[in-house]
């Protein structure tokens, strides 16, 4: 098994996600474990809960296998230099060390939208796309990831554009289309902006667009006018873990 499977968490704002993943398929291995992420988001509280998270999946063989994890920041030498929807005790920790020493492993540490994009491009929507694919995630804010033929270039924070003396994912991120009331035509035209300026600043080869809102996707992807073709994710909630434990053998 230890060959063959690994180990993703995904830590988010309100959930931390986990499950063991067959290298090979993209499929899991195990059933998704999802424990709450703990009020506030302090350091002490998530390790504490991933943790637990880890011990349920080590009870359905996950022990000895290779861990990969993806969190809500930035992510540089180990260390997190933002904080999205957790705690800003997060910002400059040495956060991959401290995961290894709760965990009592070592662990690969990335971005969760990193993970997601990584993911598609290796079982999902991007599978074998050549040049410049950027993955955004569409949800409270806006993720993104790039990958150029198949290469992650990390950290890359797409949602934090200026866009009309805007950060885009404050008018644009699908918290956005809820919070203003907005109708699928309406929530388009700021998506339209949005994409429209990436598309004019990077010239990318494809778009996939990920978050839990694109299994509607039908309802605004087809409103968009862009040069680049711009398709859907595959996995949505389980990107996360499957670019994380995939990441984790490399």
């Amino acid at each position: 098994m230890a060959t063959q499977h690994a180990i993703g968490i995904d830590i988010g704002g309100t959930g931390i996600k986990g499950a063991i993943v067959d290298l090979a398929t993209g499929a899991l291995a195990s059933d998704r474990i999802k424990v709450r992420t703990p009020k506030g988001g302090r350091p002490a509280d998530i390790l504490d809960a991933t943790r637990d998270l880890l011990d349920q999946l080590d009870e359905r063989g996950g022990t000895k296998i290779p861990l990969g994890l993806c969190f809500p920041a930035v992510v540089k030498h180990g260390r997190t230099l933002s904080a999205a929807n957790i705690s800003e005790e997060w910002i400059g920790l040495p956060a991959e060390e401290l995961f290894e020493q709760e965990l009592g492993r070592e662990i690969h540490f990335i971005n969760d939208a990193d993970a997601a994009g990584y993911a598609e491009s290796r079982y999902g929507a991007a599978v074998d796309a050549q040049g410049l694919v950027i993955l955004t995630t569409l949800g409270t804010g806006i993720g993104s990831a790039f990958l150029y033929d198949g290469v992650l270039v990390p950290n890359t924070e797409l949602g934090h554009l200026q866009v009309d003396g805007h950060d885009a994912e404050s008018r644009a991120a699908y918290s956005a289309m809820e919070r203003d009331d907005l109708d699928w035509g309406e929530w388009a035209k700021r998506l339209q902006r949005y994409y429209a300026t990436v598309e004019f600043l990077f010239s990318p080869d494809l778009f996939v667009v990920g978050g839990g809102v694109s299994k509607h996707h039908e309802h605004f992807l087809p409103l968009l006018d862009l040069k680049t073709p711009i398709v859907p994710a595959v996995h949505r909630n389980n990107a996360g873990i499957l670019g994380a434990a995939s990441l984790a053998t490399g």
